[in-house]
């Protein structure tokens, strides 16, 4: 299945009470925000969608208490200086063919760890995305541009960029990156069905909360480091 199916359509799930409690014992923590290449950057291209350069109004919620991983399906053999026409592909696909308002990730890295921002509304605010069904409330969708299965390396420049803007990210809610939250679905689509109250990582897979093996074996595999990492730049022992 392609990591890019099974994401929600559009932002406007408003499901009463969207909830997501973390777990008790998580302390007020920060780590410094990473270089985030503007949404402008990519957006603006000749080749891009009215869409994404001029996106909707977005939808926001009161804090990020988890964040997805997903990897793009797409190759992975790409010079990074052409990082923006890949995200304008990747956002005509889903403002095109899916018919969706924005691209759903709010954020996209590629393997040289340059991040760029994703979905419209500001970085540093909660921006609800449309990048795992079900879940989209009170989380953030980081894709790893690229297809990491079964014994595809993963640059270790991508996860050093992951694990600091998860750091960053998790660290506004004071959220640890190693830490379970608790988050309820608002889709029976996804691997819970709507209304369930589920435990999840604070750093989780895509596949954690819908049926899809994104973000790829490989980077799954990597996550429990990049956790580790995210938690010592927040100051975390």
């Amino acid at each position: 299945m392609l990591c890019v199916k099974g994401i929600e359509r559009t932002v406007d799930d408003r499901v009463a009470g969207a909830a997501a409690v973390a777990r008790q014992g998580n302390v007020p923590s920060s780590a410094p925000r990473p270089h985030i290449v503007a949404r402008s950057v990519w957006a603006a291209g000749g080749d891009g969608s009215t869409a994404a350069r001029t996106p909707p109004p977005p939808h926001y919620d009161d804090k990020v208490l988890a964040v997805f991983v997903h990897h793009t399906d797409s190759p992975n053999d790409y010079d990074c200086a052409d990082a923006p026409r890949i995200i304008r592909y990747l956002a005509a696909g889903q403002t095109g063919a899916r018919d969706w308002d924005d691209i759903g990730y709010n954020f996209l890295v590629d393997r040289c760890g340059t991040i760029y921002e994703g979905r419209a509304g500001g970085v540093d605010r909660p921006v609800v995305g449309a990048h795992t069904l079900g879940f989209n409330h009170r989380t953030a969708g980081i894709a790893a541009l690229g297809t990491f299965t079964v014994g595809v390396p993963v640059p270790r420049a991508m996860t050093d960029a992951i694990a600091a803007l998860v750091a960053w990210k998790l660290g506004l809610a004071g959220i640890d990156p190693r830490t379970t939250v608790r988050l309820t679905s608002s889709n029976s689509l996804s691997r819970y069905k709507a209304g369930t109250t589920a435990a999840l990582p604070a750093l989780a897979a895509h596949g954690d909360a819908y049926m899809t093996t994104c973000p790829g074996a490989a980077l799954k595999a990597r996550l429990p480091e990049i956790r580790q990492a995210a938690a010592r730049l927040q100051g975390r022992t």
